[in-house]
């Protein structure tokens, strides 16, 4: 699966599996999405960042992806 959805795909996917759920942005339904939403993290507003960090770190434990951004892994501890 690339790491593309299309809006009807993405209209059909859970809030769960969003990182910003209330939002629906950022969604990590498999790892390349994982691997997207860690990619695209700069792009996240300032105050949403801790919470996308640890929502990035909780679905790659799922899937078994690595996070290798410093900036990720230390929003994460706020």
């Amino acid at each position: 699966m690339s790491d593309r959805i299309s809006y009807e795909e993405r209209k059909e996917l859970p809030d769960s599996v969003y990182g910003l759920p209330e939002r629906r942005e950022y969604p990590m339904p498999d790892a390349a999405h994982v691997r997207a939403a860690e990619a695209y993290f700069r792009y996240c507003p300032e105050e949403l960042k801790p919470k996308l960090a640890r929502a990035i770190l909780n679905r790659a434990r799922e899937y078994g992806v690595d996070v290798e951004s410093p900036t990720v892994l230390n929003y994460a501890k706020q």
